[in-house]
């Protein structure tokens, strides 16, 4: 049987008190890469966040995350996730209310 791969791993070289922590997350992409890196610089107790997807062929996004005055960056991690996942349940909702209501923009396409 094959062995799972955990979603979300930290990686060595993390501060003992995760303050800095480099997570490496699988079966993603560029896509959420950016949009968590956005929702973690938010935060004013993250002092960096930087991401990279090391190679195309890979598919897994590593994150690294500092913070100030020694605080966990995985509690910013699990809330940036959090509020990511809220932001696009509400773009969700707004987006199925205009297709109910036929509120939404339509134009023709011209060759």
């Amino acid at each position: 049987m094959a062995e799972s791969i955990p979603k979300i791993k930290i990686m060595k070289g993390a501060e003992p008190d995760l303050s800095a922590a480099t997570y490496q997350i699988h079966d993603e992409s560029h896509t959420i890469g950016n949009a968590l890196r956005w929702m973690l610089m938010k935060n004013p107790k993250v002092e960096f966040c930087g991401y990279s997807a090391p190679h195309p062929s890979e598919n897994i996004i590593q994150v690294r995350i500092q913070m100030y005055d020694g605080l966990s960056s995985l509690t910013a991690l699990i809330t940036a996730l959090s509020d990511l996942d809220n932001l696009c349940e509400t773009v969700e909702g707004s987006y199925q209310k205009s297709l109910r209501e036929d509120s939404y923009e339509r134009w023709d396409e011209k060759y």
